[in-house]
């Protein structure tokens, strides 16, 4: 385990170091860290690529600030190695948002030891067309991708009762018309894309194992991802996917909120409305509201009142 010790101010973070400090937790601590049943907030990977067409560089930061709000970390990466049991049992849930063709027999092991063991499996648009060559991850998503065209359209929702689907309006985008195969019978359909007669599985979830699984086809550039609501259906598909005892978790951290009021403070970047005064945090509750890296904790090393007005760090 590493530790981030810093110093906090009631206005602000300060960091005064980083030190890789061996803990005295032992590797397979740090393994369960994700399940013990502790106040956390919860860990989620999101598997993206390089490539623009489906620009997971551009649209996972897009994604991360409503899910950490909702308190949800989200770790980005492209390299599929990341895929292994050791790095998979670190997090709750695995957004996939890319094009990877195939994948390797340990890969998919660990993958399918990951989501049948228990957690969250969510692939948004073209995840649904990645590793073509592995039946049990076809059978997972619950269908894979057969083809598409484009245009405007508003997909239907047609189970209103679903935790996923709570808060989430019929919204029109435009997008790729996907047209899936091999669909997997076995899933609870959200919505559907209605073309005359022709009803398209849209969004559905499923369980696989012990994991949930979540699946939209909705996503492939700006005029889907810049839709409030195609965020909170993701948002929504996350918390159900990661299960009930990572939610209670996050519930017992009790995140704090941020409250404000009007006052002169600077406005120079002349936004409108002007901006206002955010109250502080107390060290605790600021420490609930930063983002380290997994295998990263957090240990409050000086506060206000021991440090008053410091002028340099190091």
């Amino acid at each position: 385990m590493k530790n981030i010790f810093f110093l906090l101010l009631s206005t602000g973070l300060l960091f005064s170091g980083l030190a890789n400090k061996v803990s005295l937790l032992s590797d397979n601590a740090l393994k369960s860290v994700v399940t013990q049943q502790i106040p956390r907030r919860a860990e989620v990977l999101f598997l993206g690529n390089t490539s623009t067409h489906h620009n997971s560089t551009k649209y996972a930061p897009w994604l991360s600030i409503p899910l950490f709000k909702a308190g949800i970390n989200i770790t980005y990466t492209v390299d599929t190695n990341d895929l292994n049991a050791k790095n998979l049992s670190k997090y709750d849930g695995l957004i996939i948002y890319a094009n990877y063709n195939t994948i390797s027999p340990a890969k998919e092991k660990a993958l399918k030891d990951f989501v049948e063991g228990g957690k969250g499996l969510i692939p948004l648009h073209s995840a649904s067309a990645c590793f073509t060559n592995s039946a049990w991850y076809t059978q997972t998503v619950g269908a894979q991708f057969k083809s598409h065209k484009t245009g405007d359209f508003k997909a239907k929702n047609v189970n209103t009762t679903h935790p996923v689907m709570k808060g989430i309006s019929e919204f029109e985008t435009w997008d790729e018309t996907y047209v899936h195969s091999n669909i997997n019978p076995d899933m609870t359909i959200l919505q559907e894309r209605v073309d005359g007669a022709t009803r398209e599985p849209w969004t559905w979830v499923r369980n696989q194992g012990k994991g949930r699984v979540f699946y939209t086809a909705y996503g492939h550039n700006d005029s889907t991802w810049t839709k409030p609501g195609f965020l909170k259906l993701v948002e929504n598909g996350v918390l159900w996917s990661i299960g009930d005892k990572v939610k209670e978790q996050m519930v017992q951290l009790n995140i704090p909120v941020a409250t404000y009021e009007d006052a002169e403070i600077p406005n120079y970047e002349k936004r409108n409305p002007t901006p206002k005064f955010q109250h502080a945090f107390t060290p605790e509750q600021s420490m609930k509201l930063m983002q380290v890296p997994v295998d990263f904790e957090v240990k409050l090393f000086a506060a206000e009142p021991d440090i008053i007005n410091p002028i340099a760090m190091s």
